[in-house]
Protein backbone atom coordinates (compact mmCIF):
# COMPACT_ATOMS: atom_id res chain seq x y z
CA UNK A 1 0.00 0.00 0.00
CA UNK A 2 1.62 3.65 -1.18
CA UNK A 3 2.57 5.91 1.80
CA UNK A 4 1.14 9.06 1.45
CA UNK A 5 3.80 12.25 1.53
CA UNK A 6 3.17 15.80 1.60
CA UNK A 7 5.01 18.80 -0.80
CA UNK A 8 8.49 19.77 0.26
CA UNK A 9 11.35 21.64 -0.90
CA UNK A 10 13.69 18.97 -1.54
CA UNK A 11 12.19 16.34 -3.88
CA UNK A 12 11.01 13.14 -2.38
CA UNK A 13 13.40 9.93 -2.00
CA UNK A 14 12.39 8.73 -5.21
CA UNK A 15 12.95 11.36 -7.58
CA UNK A 16 16.75 11.42 -6.26
CA UNK A 17 17.09 7.95 -6.73
CA UNK A 18 15.84 8.67 -10.47
CA UNK A 19 17.86 11.32 -10.66
CA UNK A 20 21.05 9.63 -9.17
CA UNK A 21 20.63 6.86 -11.87
CA UNK A 22 20.17 9.09 -14.65
CA UNK A 23 16.43 9.42 -14.94
CA UNK A 24 15.46 13.14 -14.74
CA UNK A 25 12.56 13.66 -12.90
CA UNK A 26 9.97 16.01 -14.91
CA UNK A 27 10.04 20.17 -14.21
CA UNK A 28 7.34 21.80 -12.99
CA UNK A 29 6.61 23.67 -16.10
CA UNK A 30 6.42 20.17 -18.26
CA UNK A 31 4.14 18.78 -15.54
CA UNK A 32 1.75 21.37 -15.86
CA UNK A 33 1.87 21.35 -19.51
CA UNK A 34 0.92 18.06 -19.52
CA UNK A 35 -1.70 18.03 -17.26
CA UNK A 36 -3.28 20.80 -19.21
CA UNK A 37 -2.82 18.71 -22.60
CA UNK A 38 -4.35 15.92 -20.95
CA UNK A 39 -7.44 17.54 -19.54
CA UNK A 40 -8.00 18.71 -23.01
CA UNK A 41 -8.15 15.59 -24.27
CA UNK A 42 -10.90 14.44 -21.42
CA UNK A 43 -12.83 18.01 -22.13
CA UNK A 44 -13.11 15.95 -25.20
CA UNK A 45 -14.00 12.60 -24.02
CA UNK A 46 -16.49 13.86 -22.30
CA UNK A 47 -17.91 16.43 -24.74
CA UNK A 48 -18.30 13.30 -27.21
CA UNK A 49 -19.67 11.41 -24.69
CA UNK A 50 -22.26 14.14 -23.47
CA UNK A 51 -22.98 15.25 -27.12
CA UNK A 52 -25.77 12.62 -27.36
CA UNK A 53 -27.57 13.82 -24.15
CA UNK A 54 -27.16 17.43 -25.05
CA UNK A 55 -28.96 17.09 -28.76
CA UNK A 56 -31.42 14.10 -27.65
CA UNK A 57 -34.42 16.45 -28.71
CA UNK A 58 -33.22 17.18 -31.95
CA UNK A 59 -32.01 14.03 -32.81
CA UNK A 60 -34.76 11.75 -31.02
CA UNK A 61 -37.51 14.15 -33.43
CA UNK A 62 -35.22 13.34 -36.79
CA UNK A 63 -35.15 9.60 -35.89
CA UNK A 64 -37.94 9.31 -34.12
CA UNK A 65 -36.40 7.73 -30.79
CA UNK A 66 -38.03 6.74 -27.33
CA UNK A 67 -36.64 7.38 -24.22
CA UNK A 68 -35.60 3.96 -23.54
CA UNK A 69 -33.92 3.87 -26.51
CA UNK A 70 -31.48 6.92 -26.56
CA UNK A 71 -31.06 5.23 -22.18
CA UNK A 72 -29.49 2.57 -23.90
CA UNK A 73 -27.32 3.84 -26.77
CA UNK A 74 -26.08 6.31 -24.08
CA UNK A 75 -26.04 4.08 -21.13
CA UNK A 76 -25.62 0.53 -21.68
CA UNK A 77 -24.62 0.27 -24.87
CA UNK A 78 -21.65 2.43 -24.45
CA UNK A 79 -20.98 1.19 -21.47
CA UNK A 80 -20.12 -2.35 -22.64
CA UNK A 81 -17.86 -1.40 -24.61
CA UNK A 82 -16.37 1.46 -22.90
CA UNK A 83 -15.67 -0.70 -19.42
CA UNK A 84 -15.08 -4.30 -20.58
CA UNK A 85 -12.00 -2.95 -23.39
CA UNK A 86 -10.73 -0.57 -20.94
CA UNK A 87 -9.13 -3.43 -18.65
CA UNK A 88 -7.51 -5.34 -21.33
CA UNK A 89 -6.02 -1.55 -22.97
CA UNK A 90 -5.12 -0.50 -19.70
CA UNK A 91 -3.03 -3.81 -19.01
CA UNK A 92 -1.08 -3.06 -22.19
CA UNK A 93 -0.78 0.71 -21.56
CA UNK A 94 0.58 -0.50 -18.05
CA UNK A 95 3.06 -2.83 -20.06
CA UNK A 96 3.92 0.24 -23.14
CA UNK A 97 4.13 3.75 -24.02
CA UNK A 98 0.49 5.13 -22.47
CA UNK A 99 1.24 8.32 -24.20
CA UNK A 100 1.24 6.68 -27.61
CA UNK A 101 -2.59 4.44 -26.19
CA UNK A 102 -4.14 8.02 -25.20
CA UNK A 103 -3.41 9.20 -28.55
CA UNK A 104 -4.32 6.61 -30.49
CA UNK A 105 -7.66 6.43 -28.49
CA UNK A 106 -8.18 10.27 -28.95
CA UNK A 107 -8.03 9.79 -32.75
CA UNK A 108 -10.53 6.58 -32.51
CA UNK A 109 -13.30 7.98 -30.74
CA UNK A 110 -13.28 11.48 -32.56
CA UNK A 111 -13.00 9.37 -35.74
CA UNK A 112 -16.58 7.63 -34.57
CA UNK A 113 -17.86 10.94 -33.12
CA UNK A 114 -18.06 12.42 -36.34
CA UNK A 115 -19.85 9.27 -37.99
CA UNK A 116 -22.49 9.85 -35.74
CA UNK A 117 -23.06 12.80 -37.62
CA UNK A 118 -23.72 10.68 -40.53
CA UNK A 119 -26.08 7.93 -39.00
CA UNK A 120 -29.28 7.85 -40.63
CA UNK A 121 -31.04 5.03 -38.57
CA UNK A 122 -30.91 4.10 -35.11
CA UNK A 123 -28.65 0.96 -35.52
CA UNK A 124 -26.13 3.18 -37.44
CA UNK A 125 -26.15 5.98 -34.28
CA UNK A 126 -25.73 2.74 -31.94
CA UNK A 127 -22.77 1.51 -33.80
CA UNK A 128 -21.15 4.52 -34.05
CA UNK A 129 -21.89 5.53 -30.31
CA UNK A 130 -20.58 1.91 -29.77
CA UNK A 131 -17.15 2.88 -31.45
CA UNK A 132 -16.73 6.15 -29.36
CA UNK A 133 -16.90 4.05 -26.28
CA UNK A 134 -13.87 1.86 -27.33
CA UNK A 135 -11.80 4.23 -27.92
CA UNK A 136 -12.33 6.45 -24.95
CA UNK A 137 -11.60 3.19 -23.11
CA UNK A 138 -7.89 4.65 -23.73
CA UNK A 139 -8.09 7.75 -22.84
CA UNK A 140 -8.45 8.16 -18.87
CA UNK A 141 -7.11 5.19 -17.01
CA UNK A 142 -3.93 5.78 -18.92
CA UNK A 143 -4.26 9.48 -18.31
CA UNK A 144 -4.57 8.96 -14.58
CA UNK A 145 -1.54 7.05 -14.56
CA UNK A 146 0.83 9.49 -16.46
CA UNK A 147 -0.59 12.30 -14.23
CA UNK A 148 0.10 10.39 -10.91
CA UNK A 149 3.93 10.44 -12.41
CA UNK A 150 4.18 14.06 -13.32
CA UNK A 151 2.56 15.16 -9.60
CA UNK A 152 4.45 13.61 -6.12
CA UNK A 153 2.07 12.63 -3.48
CA UNK A 154 0.86 15.50 -1.81
CA UNK A 155 -0.55 16.87 -4.45
CA UNK A 156 -2.10 14.80 -6.73
CA UNK A 157 -5.44 15.38 -5.48
CA UNK A 158 -5.17 18.89 -6.60
CA UNK A 159 -3.72 17.52 -9.63
CA UNK A 160 -6.01 15.22 -10.87
CA UNK A 161 -9.25 17.38 -9.35
CA UNK A 162 -8.06 19.56 -11.98
CA UNK A 163 -7.76 16.80 -14.70
CA UNK A 164 -11.00 15.76 -13.46
CA UNK A 165 -13.03 19.36 -14.68
CA UNK A 166 -12.53 17.50 -17.93
CA UNK A 167 -15.73 16.52 -17.28
CA UNK A 168 -17.89 19.92 -16.70
CA UNK A 169 -15.60 21.88 -19.00
CA UNK A 170 -16.36 19.21 -21.60
CA UNK A 171 -20.36 19.05 -20.59
CA UNK A 172 -20.66 23.06 -20.34
CA UNK A 173 -18.87 23.38 -23.85
CA UNK A 174 -21.38 20.80 -25.51
CA UNK A 175 -23.79 22.38 -24.29
CA UNK A 176 -22.87 25.68 -25.68
CA UNK A 177 -21.23 24.78 -28.73
CA UNK A 178 -23.44 21.82 -29.70
CA UNK A 179 -26.67 23.16 -29.03
CA UNK A 180 -25.46 26.22 -31.05
CA UNK A 181 -24.99 24.74 -33.62
CA UNK A 182 -27.56 22.42 -33.96
CA UNK A 183 -29.84 25.29 -33.51
CA UNK A 184 -27.99 27.11 -36.31
CA UNK A 185 -27.50 24.19 -38.72
CA UNK A 186 -27.74 20.92 -37.74
CA UNK A 187 -27.44 18.23 -34.80
CA UNK A 188 -25.16 16.30 -37.47
CA UNK A 189 -22.75 19.45 -37.89
CA UNK A 190 -22.30 19.38 -34.03
CA UNK A 191 -20.93 15.64 -34.10
CA UNK A 192 -18.34 16.17 -37.35
CA UNK A 193 -17.27 19.49 -36.57
CA UNK A 194 -16.13 17.84 -32.83
CA UNK A 195 -14.87 14.74 -34.57
CA UNK A 196 -12.21 16.92 -36.61
CA UNK A 197 -11.27 19.05 -33.52
CA UNK A 198 -10.81 15.70 -31.85
CA UNK A 199 -8.25 14.13 -34.80
CA UNK A 200 -6.45 17.21 -34.68
CA UNK A 201 -5.93 16.69 -30.65
CA UNK A 202 -5.34 13.10 -31.34
CA UNK A 203 -1.37 14.31 -33.02
CA UNK A 204 -0.55 16.81 -30.60
CA UNK A 205 -0.53 14.65 -27.78
CA UNK A 206 1.40 12.37 -29.91
CA UNK A 207 3.99 15.25 -31.06
CA UNK A 208 4.16 16.62 -27.23
CA UNK A 209 3.56 14.41 -24.54
CA UNK A 210 6.59 12.78 -23.31
CA UNK A 211 6.12 9.27 -21.29
CA UNK A 212 7.06 9.86 -17.70
CA UNK A 213 9.34 7.58 -15.80
CA UNK A 214 6.68 4.86 -13.75
CA UNK A 215 7.05 5.18 -10.11
CA UNK A 216 9.92 8.18 -10.29
CA UNK A 217 8.07 10.22 -7.92
CA UNK A 218 6.72 7.75 -5.10
CA UNK A 219 8.57 7.11 -1.75
CA UNK A 220 11.28 4.64 -2.48
CA UNK A 221 9.48 1.89 -0.46
CA UNK A 222 6.70 1.41 -2.71
CA UNK A 223 8.03 2.42 -6.02
CA UNK A 224 8.41 -0.54 -8.52
CA UNK A 225 11.56 -0.92 -10.83
CA UNK A 226 10.90 0.41 -13.67
CA UNK A 227 10.77 -2.90 -15.71
CA UNK A 228 8.42 -4.09 -13.40
CA UNK A 229 5.02 -4.93 -15.34
CA UNK A 230 2.28 -5.93 -13.16
CA UNK A 231 0.57 -9.49 -13.88
CA UNK A 232 -2.92 -8.99 -15.17
CA UNK A 233 -4.95 -11.60 -13.17
CA UNK A 234 -2.88 -11.00 -10.23
CA UNK A 235 -3.68 -7.12 -10.14
CA UNK A 236 -7.36 -7.92 -10.51
CA UNK A 237 -7.41 -10.03 -7.35
CA UNK A 238 -5.58 -7.59 -5.73
CA UNK A 239 -8.20 -5.16 -6.28
CA UNK A 240 -11.49 -6.72 -5.83
CA UNK A 241 -9.52 -8.29 -2.75
CA UNK A 242 -9.14 -5.10 -0.69
CA UNK A 243 -11.84 -4.07 0.95
CA UNK A 244 -11.14 -0.16 0.44
CA UNK A 245 -10.57 -0.37 -3.46
CA UNK A 246 -13.49 -2.49 -3.36
CA UNK A 247 -15.78 -0.26 -1.97
CA UNK A 248 -14.70 2.83 -3.55
CA UNK A 249 -15.49 1.17 -6.80
CA UNK A 250 -18.95 0.36 -5.33
CA UNK A 251 -19.52 3.31 -3.73
CA UNK A 252 -18.76 5.81 -6.85
CA UNK A 253 -20.84 3.69 -9.00
CA UNK A 254 -23.72 4.06 -6.93
CA UNK A 255 -23.05 8.01 -6.66
CA UNK A 256 -22.22 7.99 -10.37
CA UNK A 257 -25.58 5.95 -10.94
CA UNK A 258 -27.03 9.75 -9.82
CA UNK A 259 -25.15 11.63 -12.07
CA UNK A 260 -24.68 9.50 -15.18
CA UNK A 261 -29.00 9.15 -14.99
CA UNK A 262 -29.65 12.82 -14.40
CA UNK A 263 -26.71 14.27 -16.61
CA UNK A 264 -28.02 12.12 -19.85
CA UNK A 265 -31.51 13.23 -19.56
CA UNK A 266 -31.24 16.95 -18.09
CA UNK A 267 -31.69 18.98 -21.10
CA UNK A 268 -34.24 16.83 -22.51
CA UNK A 269 -35.91 17.09 -19.03
CA UNK A 270 -35.38 21.04 -18.80
CA UNK A 271 -36.90 21.38 -22.59
CA UNK A 272 -39.90 18.97 -22.58
CA UNK A 273 -41.46 19.44 -19.29
CA UNK A 274 -40.01 22.49 -17.94
CA UNK A 275 -40.16 24.46 -21.53
CA UNK A 276 -36.73 25.83 -22.35
CA UNK A 277 -35.82 25.74 -25.73
CA UNK A 278 -32.09 24.91 -27.16
CA UNK A 279 -30.57 28.50 -27.41
CA UNK A 280 -31.76 29.04 -23.54
CA UNK A 281 -29.90 25.53 -23.03
CA UNK A 282 -27.16 26.94 -24.78
CA UNK A 283 -26.15 29.83 -22.25
CA UNK A 284 -27.23 28.97 -19.02
CA UNK A 285 -27.28 25.24 -18.83
CA UNK A 286 -23.90 26.07 -20.48
CA UNK A 287 -22.74 28.28 -17.44
CA UNK A 288 -24.41 26.47 -14.90
CA UNK A 289 -22.34 23.10 -16.06
CA UNK A 290 -19.16 24.69 -15.68
CA UNK A 291 -19.67 26.59 -13.08
CA UNK A 292 -21.33 24.25 -10.80
CA UNK A 293 -20.16 21.07 -12.04
CA UNK A 294 -16.55 22.15 -12.32
CA UNK A 295 -16.97 23.75 -9.16
CA UNK A 296 -17.53 20.92 -7.29
CA UNK A 297 -14.91 18.59 -9.14
CA UNK A 298 -11.85 21.08 -8.67
CA UNK A 299 -12.86 22.20 -4.46
CA UNK A 300 -13.07 18.52 -3.45
CA UNK A 301 -10.02 17.25 -4.78
CA UNK A 302 -8.10 20.62 -2.79
CA UNK A 303 -10.47 19.63 0.53
CA UNK A 304 -9.45 16.27 0.11
CA UNK A 305 -5.54 17.10 -0.33
CA UNK A 306 -5.98 19.31 3.13
CA UNK A 307 -8.10 16.89 4.90
CA UNK A 308 -6.63 13.75 4.22
CA UNK A 309 -3.38 14.08 6.11
CA UNK A 310 -5.41 14.32 8.79
CA UNK A 311 -7.55 11.37 8.03
CA UNK A 312 -7.79 9.18 4.91
CA UNK A 313 -11.07 8.55 5.63
CA UNK A 314 -11.84 12.19 4.09
CA UNK A 315 -11.75 10.44 1.28
CA UNK A 316 -14.94 8.68 1.84
CA UNK A 317 -16.34 11.44 4.21
CA UNK A 318 -15.89 14.34 2.13
CA UNK A 319 -18.07 12.73 -0.94
CA UNK A 320 -20.89 11.30 1.44
CA UNK A 321 -21.55 14.37 3.50
CA UNK A 322 -22.13 16.53 -0.09
CA UNK A 323 -24.40 13.79 -0.84
CA UNK A 324 -26.80 14.32 2.27
CA UNK A 325 -26.74 17.60 1.82
CA UNK A 326 -27.67 17.21 -2.50
CA UNK A 327 -30.61 15.23 -1.76
CA UNK A 328 -33.04 17.89 -0.57
CA UNK A 329 -31.88 20.46 -3.62
CA UNK A 330 -32.40 17.91 -6.09
CA UNK A 331 -35.79 17.23 -5.03
CA UNK A 332 -36.68 20.67 -5.55
CA UNK A 333 -34.96 20.83 -8.95
CA UNK A 334 -37.10 17.96 -10.16
CA UNK A 335 -40.25 19.13 -8.48
CA UNK A 336 -39.81 23.55 -9.73
CA UNK A 337 -42.80 24.85 -11.52
CA UNK A 338 -40.54 26.78 -14.47
CA UNK A 339 -36.83 26.22 -16.01
CA UNK A 340 -35.94 29.10 -14.32
CA UNK A 341 -36.41 27.67 -10.91
CA UNK A 342 -35.07 24.31 -11.76
CA UNK A 343 -32.18 25.72 -12.78
CA UNK A 344 -31.59 28.01 -9.56
CA UNK A 345 -32.32 24.58 -7.14
CA UNK A 346 -29.45 22.65 -9.38
CA UNK A 347 -26.89 24.59 -9.01
CA UNK A 348 -25.79 22.90 -5.56
CA UNK A 349 -26.67 19.45 -6.24
CA UNK A 350 -25.13 19.26 -9.56
CA UNK A 351 -21.70 20.25 -7.96
CA UNK A 352 -22.03 18.57 -4.61
CA UNK A 353 -22.95 15.33 -6.61
CA UNK A 354 -19.19 15.11 -8.28
CA UNK A 355 -17.62 15.22 -4.88
CA UNK A 356 -16.63 11.64 -4.87
CA UNK A 357 -14.58 11.75 -8.31
CA UNK A 358 -11.49 13.51 -7.42
CA UNK A 359 -11.05 11.78 -4.18
CA UNK A 360 -12.08 8.25 -5.58
CA UNK A 361 -9.03 8.53 -7.90
CA UNK A 362 -6.42 10.14 -6.08
CA UNK A 363 -7.30 7.69 -3.45
CA UNK A 364 -6.87 4.44 -6.22
CA UNK A 365 -3.83 5.64 -7.12
CA UNK A 366 -1.97 6.28 -3.88
CA UNK A 367 -2.92 2.71 -2.52
CA UNK A 368 -1.07 0.80 -5.51
CA UNK A 369 1.66 0.34 -7.14
CA UNK A 370 3.06 2.35 -9.84
CA UNK A 371 3.17 0.01 -12.54
CA UNK A 372 -0.25 -1.19 -11.61
CA UNK A 373 -1.65 2.59 -11.89
CA UNK A 374 -3.08 2.38 -15.26
CA UNK A 375 -5.01 -1.22 -14.11
CA UNK A 376 -6.13 -0.17 -11.37
CA UNK A 377 -7.81 3.05 -12.89
CA UNK A 378 -9.07 0.75 -15.52
CA UNK A 379 -10.76 -1.65 -12.76
CA UNK A 380 -12.36 1.26 -10.84
CA UNK A 381 -13.94 2.86 -14.35
CA UNK A 382 -14.54 -0.64 -14.93
CA UNK A 383 -17.24 -1.03 -11.65
CA UNK A 384 -18.13 2.82 -11.55
CA UNK A 385 -18.73 3.16 -15.37
CA UNK A 386 -20.92 -0.30 -15.48
CA UNK A 387 -23.51 0.69 -12.31
CA UNK A 388 -23.41 4.61 -13.59
CA UNK A 389 -22.91 4.58 -16.74
CA UNK A 390 -24.32 1.61 -18.14
CA UNK A 391 -27.43 1.28 -15.56
CA UNK A 392 -28.11 4.84 -14.66
CA UNK A 393 -29.66 6.86 -17.89
CA UNK A 394 -31.10 3.44 -18.89
CA UNK A 395 -33.10 2.72 -15.98
CA UNK A 396 -34.07 6.73 -16.39
CA UNK A 397 -35.21 6.11 -19.75
CA UNK A 398 -36.93 2.72 -19.64
CA UNK A 399 -38.55 4.17 -16.20
CA UNK A 400 -39.65 7.58 -18.10
CA UNK A 401 -40.96 5.09 -20.57
CA UNK A 402 -42.88 3.62 -18.35
CA UNK A 403 -44.56 6.08 -16.63
CA UNK A 404 -45.39 7.58 -20.23
CA UNK A 405 -47.22 4.37 -20.74
CA UNK A 406 -48.94 4.23 -17.52
CA UNK A 407 -50.84 8.19 -18.83
CA UNK A 408 -48.95 10.29 -17.04
CA UNK A 409 -48.05 13.97 -18.90
CA UNK A 410 -44.87 14.34 -17.08
CA UNK A 411 -42.53 10.73 -17.18
CA UNK A 412 -39.69 12.29 -16.63
CA UNK A 413 -40.34 14.17 -13.99
CA UNK A 414 -41.49 11.13 -12.23
CA UNK A 415 -38.53 9.26 -13.46
CA UNK A 416 -36.59 11.43 -11.88
CA UNK A 417 -37.92 11.12 -8.22
CA UNK A 418 -37.29 7.52 -8.59
CA UNK A 419 -33.47 8.42 -8.50
CA UNK A 420 -33.84 10.25 -5.08
CA UNK A 421 -33.48 7.02 -3.05
CA UNK A 422 -29.81 5.89 -4.70
CA UNK A 423 -28.90 9.13 -3.05
CA UNK A 424 -29.37 7.36 0.36
CA UNK A 425 -27.75 4.13 -1.10
CA UNK A 426 -24.35 5.87 -2.05
CA UNK A 427 -24.12 7.65 1.19
CA UNK A 428 -24.41 4.19 3.22
CA UNK A 429 -21.33 2.85 0.97
CA UNK A 430 -18.91 6.09 1.69
CA UNK A 431 -19.60 4.99 4.94
CA UNK A 432 -18.69 1.44 4.26
CA UNK A 433 -15.64 2.96 2.99
CA UNK A 434 -14.73 5.15 5.67
CA UNK A 435 -15.04 2.28 8.29
CA UNK A 436 -13.02 0.06 6.00
CA UNK A 437 -10.26 3.00 5.86
CA UNK A 438 -10.02 2.90 9.34
CA UNK A 439 -9.62 -0.95 9.71
CA UNK A 440 -6.34 -1.13 7.14
CA UNK A 441 -5.12 1.90 8.99
CA UNK A 442 -5.27 0.16 12.58
CA UNK A 443 -3.76 -2.89 11.16
CA UNK A 444 -1.00 -1.33 9.65
CA UNK A 445 -0.37 0.60 12.68
CA UNK A 446 -0.57 -2.97 14.86
CA UNK A 447 1.81 -4.72 12.37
Amino acid sequence: MATRSHPAAAPPPAAAAAAAAGRTPPSARRAWFVLAVLCFVYVLNFLDRQLLAILAKPIRDELGLTHGQIGLISGLYFALFYCIISVPVAWFADRTNRVRVVSLACGLWSAATAACGLAGNYGQLATARMTVGVGEAGGVPPSYAIISDYFRPGTRGTALGLYNLGPPIGNALGVAFGASIAAAYSWRDAFMTLGVVGIVTAVLVFLTVREPVRGGLDVIDVAAPPTEKAPFLATCRMFFARPVLRLTALATGANQFITYATANFTTLFLMEEKGMTLREVAVWYALLVLVSMGGGIFVSGRLVDRFAARSKRAYALIPAAALVVAAPFFVGFVAAPSWQWAMLLLILPMGLNYFYLSPAVALVQEEVRPGQRVMAGALLLLVMNMIGLGLGPTYLGFASDGFRAAGYGNPLQMAFYTIVPFFGVAVLLFLALARAIRREQQSIEVR
